[in-house]
């Protein structure tokens, strides 16, 4: 057996059938910069998954993704509204900071990762809007599946989608691991976005069997404009975007995505049904969906990194994540040398 990585489901490789659709398109010439039939199809392809029309920018990382995207929705002396926890916070660098030209993040006191809806409608009445000496509210960011992977309720997202328009401001969805929420809690991906008035979503695939792509999907025209010149501006207009317009295409079609992020999320659960068995071993946060926070011994933690088993040391804890290629073989392992290090630590 290969060594078993649980550092983080962007160790996994690329499925098959991206691999397989990039050789499709790997054949002769095609127009650059979006202007192939490939990139042109996947507007199409969205817009259906949408039920909508959508404008489709596709960009190599889920930070440029976020970034660019709420630069579009945010003026400089902007305020962004999110989870003490979201991923804009405390994973890229202030690269929303930066690609806006100066907005400030306000960060939302959260429970298990999920934003409290009445703490934002508070920040939010109580920020000054209209005064001079006050940045201005002007977008809440949400991650569906959150930075604790525990994931929101449709119902969830219509109460922050509500406070959000009430106050006039735009909605920006991470979808790092959207596929990977939606399998829990049986939504579809209009039901999270377009039925509720998200304005951008930044369409993660990368972690879930993506080579190297990502894709910001617009629903309102106003930004989709803004976002041409912002996105050639910040290098993200690539000049053969076939290869990456052809694996987002593949990684939506036939429900591809949905199937990945159900094996990953599958995977995490019987990884969790097993650690807890291993005395001094408890789930930090319900796993919902596939990323395990865990309390566990050093003498097993230890022990698992001594054995080659990718993991990540997080809060004290550990992190474990699984992907659309982890295999039950791989996660059995896991958990027994667990329990054989959990063992010794209580002997």
């Amino acid at each position: 057996m290969l060594p078993v990585n649980l550092y983080s489901d962007n160790v996994a490789p690329a499925a098959p059938e991206i691999m397989a659709a990039l050789a499709r398109v790997n054949v002769g010439p095609a127009q650059p910069y979006g202007m192939d039939p490939e990139t042109k199809a996947l507007k199409a392809a969205l817009s259906d998954l949408f039920g909508t029309e959508v404008w489709v920018f596709l960009a190599s990382t889920g930070t440029a993704a976020n970034a660019i995207a709420l630069s579009a929705m945010t003026p400089n002396y902007g305020a962004i509204y999110c989870s003490e926890t979201a991923h804009i916070e405390t994973s890229e660098c202030g690269a929303a900071e930066l690609f806006t030209g100066g907005a400030k993040l306000q960060l939302i006191r959260a429970k298990s990762g999920r934003m409290d809806p009445d703490a934002l409608d508070e920040k939010i009445r109580t920020a000054g809007k209209g005064m001079p000496h006050r940045i201005q509210p002007a977008a809440v960011n949400l991650t569906i599946g959150t930075e604790r992977g525990t994931v929101y309720s449709v119902k969830e997202l219509e109460r922050i989608a509500e406070i959000t328009k009430k106050h006039g401001l735009k909605f920006h969805m991470d979808g790092a691991r959207m596929a990977n929420a939606l399998v829990a809690i049986g939504a579809s991906a209009a039901e999270v976005t377009t039925r509720i008035g998200v304005d951008v979503l930044s369409f993660g695939a990368t972690k879930n069997g993506a080579l190297n792509a990502e894709a910001i999907v617009v629903f309102n025209k106003d930004i989709a404009e803004e976002l041409r010149f912002r996105m050639r501006r910040a290098g993200q207009i690539w000049s053969k975007m076939r290869y990456a317009a052809a694996q987002i295409g593949a990684y939506v079609e036939n429900g591809l995505w949905l199937k990945l992020a159900r094996q990953a999320n599958a995977a995490a659960k019987r990884l969790s049904e097993g650690l807890v068995q291993v005395p001094g071993v408890r789930m930090i946060e319900t796993v919902e969906i596939n990323q395990l926070f865990i309390e566990m011994p050093e003498r097993v933690i230890a022990g698992l990194e001594a054995d080659g088993i990718g993991l990540g040391r997080r809060d004290g804890g550990v992190r474990m994540v699984t992907a659309w290629s982890t295999t039950d073989e791989e996660v059995d392992h896991v958990v027994a040398r667990a329990k054989a290090h959990g063992a010794r630590a209580a002997a």
